[in-house]
């Protein structure tokens, strides 16, 4: 009995659309919204596909343990964690290496975008909280924590901003989801950026890659991590223009009494 020849999945088909409709560069939708935990010094909630995130900013406060303060800066400190119904199979509520790696490397990349030597001898914690996790959580994790400490008021040069770029299917596409992170060909890079000045500020690479994938790769990347940028400062923008609409009923209120 002859056996059946498995069906060869197209990541991207001849018009250019991708296994969820998507086009090569497109995004997945995404929602912020900056301001929703009122105890933390300044919080944002997310939506980036299936993820959904929340991060919150305490600080710049006193560094405890004293020994890991900075004479000369803040100290960052980022802890990242995965809920344990944040994905299909129940995660262990222990911290793993992949969260402790995710923690640092997003801290590293936060320290490059805050004026963080106005601020020595003190630290800022920013905690992000994965509930539902899909492809891509870490850039989402970073995205969100940038909004949270714009919203905390603290000084910064500018938000960070990124997403997923890679390949799937011979073919170089931004903003992996889980089937493409998991095609045979499959090349994963988390690519975060300053947007105004492009610095890179976090760069992985899951696979390999050739000189000419990766200059068309950074290209795409760079120029959708920009559209991402847009969505958190209208984040930002949303919160204080509710605010101000606010203060002006109250306003009316008071006049009219």
């Amino acid at each position: 009995m002859a056996k059946k020849k498995e069906e060869k999945i197209v990541y991207v088909d001849s018009k250019g659309k991708r296994l969820d409709g998507r086009k090569q560069e497109e995004l997945r939708p995404i929602k912020i919204t900056a301001g929703v935990i009122p105890r933390a010094d300044g919080s944002a909630y997310l939506e980036w596909g299936q993820n959904k995130v929340y991060a919150g900013v305490y600080g710049p406060r006193e560094c405890l343990p004293k020994h890991s303060a900075s004479p000369y800066k803040a100290v960052i400190k980022l802890n990242y964690r995965m809920a344990s119904f944040s994905v299909p199979d129940r995660k262990n509520p222990r911290p793993g290496r992949r969260e402790i790696e995710i923690s640092k490397v997003c801290g590293e990349a936060l320290e490059k975008a805050v004026f963080v030597e106005r601020f020595p001898n003190t630290q800022i914690d920013v905690t992000v909280e994965i509930i539902d996790s899909d492809a891509g959580s870490r850039i989402a994790a970073l995205t969100a924590a940038s909004v949270a400490l714009a919203d905390a008021g603290i000084p910064m040069r500018d938000m960070v901003c990124g997403t997923g770029v890679g390949r799937a299917g011979g073919k170089i596409i931004v903003d992996l989801n889980k089937d493409e992170e998991d095609a045979p060909d499959a090349v994963d890079i988390p690519l975060a950026i300053l947007p105004n000045s492009e610095e890179i500020v976090l760069l992985q690479l899951d696979g390999v890659i050739s000189k000419k994938e990766w200059q068309e790769a950074y290209k795409v990347g760079v120029k959708a991590s920009k559209e991402v940028y847009e969505i958190q400062k209208q984040a930002i923008k949303g919160k204080y223009a509710g605010a101000e609409n606010e203060t002006k009923k109250a306003k009316k209120g008071v006049e009219a009494q």
